[in-house]
């Protein structure tokens, strides 16, 4: 639950399994097989999902691309839009128009 939302509330964070662990002073192994067995998914893969989801709420409300990736953690517009269309299958310019 405490990884959860630490998650939820600082998704531009830079999180990795040793951070989050650390923030719920668990070890690594531990927190990734305890979170993936009540969230069905390895810790990081939950990350790059929800920072996916908000980004793709904050394009369809219009937010520049630029601004969208630094919200949810990314250093590049380039990144953010490689991860994003790995996700969606579309880039987020055209997610926005659809």
């Amino acid at each position: 639950g405490k990884a959860l939302s630490l998650i939820h509330s600082d998704a531009e964070t830079g999180w990795t399994i040793e951070a989050l662990a650390r923030n719920v002073g668990l070890s690594r192994s531990v927190l990734a097989e305890r979170f993936a067995a009540l969230v069905g998914m390895p810790p990081m893969h939950y990350v790059a999902r929800w920072r996916m989801q908000i980004a793709a709420g904050l394009l369809t409300q219009g937010v520049n691309i630029a601004t969208i990736a630094a919200d949810v953690g990314y250093g590049s517009e380039a990144a953010f839009s490689r991860a994003f269309k790995k996700f969606s299958g579309r880039p987020p310019s055209e997610w926005r128009s659809a």
